[in-house]
């Protein structure tokens, strides 16, 4: 059990269903302690992709708090997931970034592991030492149509199965595991974590904030109040809705599943994901709605299938017919949380002749930034004295009810 003081206590006994979380909940140390070691340690969590180690020898060391990890591909082609840590005297055995190497060796006494996280290698411990007993430490992870989903926790949550039953067959014709990373851009938000998805998680604020993105988003797919609409917008809410079902069973009859699969509020692993259409010429996340790469990725030889949705506690993600977009949140502090975003193309897609960087990440570019602006005024705003809780719509922002729920819910079963 993670021990919760009677102040934390309080805040999570004190939320009103249907409404933001207390203050407390999104500003306290204590609080954000409590959320690394429940969500962040014992959850799962998105920490990076296959194609980030494409290669035998590749390494990528992801930051977490007071962990380190190391993404990597051994010699045998698998990708493993290790703690920075050597089994010496704990020095980290990687820098942040990538890196390309053929064994890990610690720089402080040359420790030396196989990329497989056996010791082969430990000058002057005597003929009566054991290297076998001191391989570096795995972390629990699952590959997940190539997303990599790691557990700190020595007991990890068995229901990530149900993750990976789901999106497999979703994520197969995009043969993510094989994609190639066009762009990367990390982004400090200045906000805490549960801000950051709550505002994932809805579009209540997009056609106000986000016009890039409204090109291709379709405004009636997050929530509407039918008693607002006039006669004319009714009757295209009722055309889209019908639309949408006859697409979505086209879909599903040619072997591609699309229905909406919710996520659990008594769950450990909370994620949802849903097929939908985009709006414009519906290709793609892009200034003219239109493929941004002209090599598609995997198999999927269309750019009519619209966008798969992936939305985790710590990630969410698009899958396109012509490009990806992954984006991973990562807690800073109570106040700081890092967005890293990634692109991804088919691994042959040529810079300059299958895309344009700018014109492929464009859209999304703005549109983090543009979040990140709202996180900051949220953040503010919820440490203001003068804040209360307030309703949110059951329209457009049921995702955020499902969130907090799963939350709390969360928070009262680890502890106690």
């Amino acid at each position: 059990m993670v021990p919760l003081s009677p102040a934390i206590r309080s805040l999570i006994d004190s939320r009103k269903p249907g409404h933001s979380l207390p203050g407390g909940l999104y500003t306290r140390d204590d609080v954000f302690a409590a959320d690394m070691e429940i969500f962040f340690r014992r959850n799962w969590i998105a920490i990076g992709l296959e194609c980030d180690v494409p290669e035998p020898g590749d390494a990528h060391v992801v930051e977490l708090g007071k962990s380190s990890l190391i993404l990597l591909r051994d010699d045998d082609n698998t990708v493993r997931v290790v703690h920075n840590v050597c089994r010496h005297r704990g020095a980290r055995l990687l820098d942040k970034g990538t890196h390309i190497i053929s064994k890990l060796v610690c720089p402080y006494h040359q420790w030396t592991y196989e990329l497989s996280g056996e010791l082969m290698h430990a000058p002057h411990m005597g003929a009566g030492f054991d290297r076998s007993c001191h391989s570096l430490r795995p972390v629990a992870h699952v590959n997940v149509g190539g997303l990599i989903y790691a557990c700190l926790s020595d007991d990890p949550p068995q229901d990530v199965a149900r993750l990976v039953e789901t999106m497999t067959p979703r994520l197969a014709p995009y043969d993510i595991a094989n994609a190639r990373i066009a762009h990367q851009c990390d982004i400090v938000e200045r906000g805490n974590w549960k801000l950051t998805i709550e505002n994932n998680r809805e579009c209540y604020h997009c056609l106000g904030n986000h016009p890039e993105l409204c090109l291709s988003f379709i405004d009636l797919d997050f929530g509407y109040d039918p008693a607002a609409l006039a006669p004319e917008d009714r009757a295209r809410a009722d055309a889209h809705e019908a639309r949408f079902a006859s697409v979505t069973a086209q879909w599903e009859e040619a072997g591609y599943p699309s229905a909406a699969v919710l996520p659990q509020a008594d769950g450990d692993t909370n994620f949802r994901t849903q097929r939908l259409m985009m709006n414009g010429a519906g290709e793609s996340q892009s200034p003219d709605t239109r493929a941004a790469c002209k090599r598609l990725l995997g198999t999927i030889g269309s750019t009519g299938l619209g966008d798969v949705h992936l939305w985790g506690h710590n990630t969410w993600n698009h899958f396109m017919g012509d490009h990806a977009v992954i984006a991973t949140v990562i807690p800073l502090g109570p106040d700081e949380t890092l967005v890293r975003t990634k692109w991804l193309v088919h691994k042959d897609a040529v810079e300059g002749v299958d895309y344009d960087v700018d014109h492929l990440t464009s859209v999304w570019t703005a549109t983090t930034m543009q979040d990140a602006d709202l996180v900051e005024r949220s953040h503010a705003g919820v440490g203001d004295p003068a804040y209360l809780p307030g309703p949110y719509s059951t329209f457009a922002e049921t995702e955020l009810e499902s969130f907090a729920t799963w939350y709390l819910n969360q928070l009262r079963k680890h502890g106690g």
